[in-house]
C-alpha cells in the first residue's frame, strides 16, 4: 500500500489530471488516502505526482 496525500490545489489544472486525482479518490487539501500499489495506480501517480507527497 501507498500512502498518498494531496498537497496542492486541482484548481487550473487539465481535465486528464483532475479525472487522475478523482480516481486515486483525492477530493480535498491534504486529504490522506490509502492505494495499492500496482502499475495501474502508479500510471495515474505519475499524472498529478508534482500534486502530491507519497509515503510507503
Amino acid at each position: 500500500m501507498i500512502t498518498i496525500t494531496l498537497k496542492k490545489s486541482p484548481i487550473r489544472r487539465t481535465p486528464e489530471q483532475r479525472e487522475a486525482l478523482r480516481c486515486l479518490g483525492l477530493r480535498k487539501l491534504n486529504q490522506t488516502k490509502q492505494v495499492a500499489d500496482n502499475p495501474c495506480t502508479w500510471g495515474q501517480i505519475q499524472k498529478v505526482k508534482h500534486l502530491l507527497e507519497l509515503k510507503k
